[in-house]
């Protein structure tokens, strides 16, 4: 069976690449976009009293339910409608395998679907910490390298956003993905 071929388009990369901040200026351009899984789930559970290490304690468990949220809304969200992601789904791929689970479901729903294109950030210089991440520098290095890995593998033309302001970030991604729309 052929992927279902949509518009939408991909921004990943490690931790601390700016991905949330560059998605959220896309958003206040008017574009529609769908926020990191993790993020919602770590500031829904956070406004619940809960703190990081019970949120991530079981991180298999924590990555299954963004696999769970992102197949959901996956199926739910219109295929020819310009939709920018942050994270697709074959970044739960490299999650469950960094956390010794089975990422079989993640492949196969990797391969279900077809992104329009797929951005990955440059590593930012300074690695920041933040509420949500529990990675150090080095993990989010390794973590950056097999996402962009993973998304070769699977038959994508990979696009690096170098290092740039918010704005040129969110202008280059935009210029690059009309004209794949386009096409």
């Amino acid at each position: 069976m052929s992927p279902i071929k949509t518009n939408w388009i991909i921004i990943t990369g490690g931790p601390s690449t700016g991905k949330s901040k560059t998605i959220d200026h896309i958003a206040f351009l008017g574009y529609y976009i769908r926020p990191e899984v993790a993020r919602i789930i770590i500031d829904n559970e956070m406004s619940k009293g809960k703190d990081l290490t019970e949120i991530r304690g079981n991180q298999i468990k924590f990555e299954e339910e963004i696999l769970r949220i992102k197949m959901g809304t996956e199926k739910e969200a219109p295929k020819d409608q310009l939709i920018f992601w942050e994270r697709g789904m074959p970044d739960s791929i490299v999650y469950l395998k960094s956390c010794g689970n089975n990422y079989n479901l993640a492949l196969e729903e990797s391969k279900r679907i077809r992104y329009k294109g797929v951005f990955i950030l440059d590593i930012l210089p300074h690695y920041e910490k933040d509420y949500a991440r529990t990675e150090n520098a080095k993990k989010a290095k390794e973590i950056h390298e097999a996402l962009h890995n993973i998304y070769i593998e699977l038959g994508y033309s990979v696009f690096t956003v170098p290092v740039m302001s918010i704005e040129d970030r969110a202008k280059f991604i935009i210029e690059k993905s009309k004209a794949l729309v386009d096409s």
